[in-house]
């Protein structure tokens, strides 16, 4: 059932398995012990960071079907994405996993889309199980975004540090909690930033409007939700998103957290305003929050990722940065 722009399942998918590989900054971080597996060699055992990438993210798969007890061929969809180019982080792992593959772009809101439509699929009964798998590589990253890392640029206090990290999901039908109960796909929002070191302040506007619509949607209330997650508006987009809920919807929110605040210990290691990238809340997703709402510790969130739709040379002709945000909702009860 459709009110407005967010989807209301009839028949819930659960999230079967999950799974978190990370690398060595996200190890040493608070989160540390919730992750699959973590890695002190960023490289993967590949001789370049986009292969390295690949294999993070078939690593993250593999572990998800272990914890499921299954074997890949008998996955018949997979949601994947990531910030390189064309995807090809994830259309690499698929060559290596030979699953059915739906390529997905949607910056650092990546999570969520593959999530939400891995989950639509599943419920309309299209597919008997769907994966949502994402990751993201800081070196991989910051050569395309950015600069090489033998550069040696300095980092602005609004800068992030992209995570290195992979989430993969299992949904199938009639299993135990989690639930996907609902999503909302957002709308293209920019209001103009064009500092590609700022991205929190531009994608702050992008999820208060995606939250704002689900709220006016549902008639649900932020008090409704133990938690309410973004995934990396780390500390500028965090103070940004609250003020413009604040004052353009008269929404406060006083229950949420950011995967990109979450990650990385800040005062001791050195990640500016926070976390960044798509990896950020697809590791968190599945190290810490879905394994809370399976013990029940937490009983209903609401989970948004945010994503910056720019590129290098979009940046370079001086346009502005459009961005978006998905939501999905996540219970431990149908």
């Amino acid at each position: 059932m459709r009110k407005g722009n967010t989807v209301l399942l009839k028949e819930p998918p659960s999230v079967t398995a999950f799974a978190a590989v990370v690398g060595k900054k996200e190890s040493e971080g608070p989160l540390a012990k919730e992750f699959d597996e973590c890695h002190a060699d960023n490289t993967f055992g590949e001789d370049s960071w986009e292969k390295s990438e690949s294999a993070l993210q078939q690593r993250a798969m593999k572990k998800m079907l272990e914890k499921a007890g299954m074997q890949k061929e008998e996955v018949e969809l997979v949601f994947a994405g990531d910030l390189e180019n064309q995807t090809t982080a994830s259309g690499y792992t698929q060559r290596a996993m030979g699953i059915p593959y739906v390529g997905l772009y949607g910056a650092c809101s990546t999570m969520a889309e593959s999530l939400a439509l891995a989950a639509a699929f599943v419920s309309a009964g299209f597919a008997k199980n769907a994966a949502a798998l994402t990751s993201s590589h800081f070196c991989a990253a910051e050569r395309q975004f950015r600069f090489p890392l033998e550069y040696g640029g300095k980092r602005t206090p609004t800068s992030q540090w992209t995570v290195t990290g992979a989430g993969s999901c299992l949904l199938q039908p009639g299993g135990g909690p989690p639930y996907i109960k609902a999503f909302t796909f957002g709308k293209v929002v920019d209001l103009g930033v064009t500092d590609i070191n700022n991205m929190g302040a531009a994608m702050a506007p992008a999820a208060a409007d995606t939250l704002a619509s689900f709220f006016q949607d549902t008639g649900a209330d932020p008090a409704d939700y133990d938690r309410i997650f973004t995934s990396d508006l780390g500390a500028v987009g965090t103070r940004c998103l609250k003020e413009l809920l604040r004052q353009e919807h008269g929404i406060s929110l006083p229950n949420h957290d950011d995967c990109g605040m979450m990650i990385f210990d800040r005062e001791k290691q050195n990640v500016q305003a926070g976390a960044s990238g798509c990896g950020c809340s697809a590791s968190v997703l599945c190290g810490h929050i879905l394994p809370e709402i399976k013990k029940g510790t937490l009983g209903k969130v609401l989970f948004m990722a945010t994503g910056a739709l720019m590129s290098p040379v979009t940046v370079q002709q001086g346009e502005s940065i459009p961005c978006i945000a998905h939501l999905v909702e996540i219970s431990n009860t149908k």
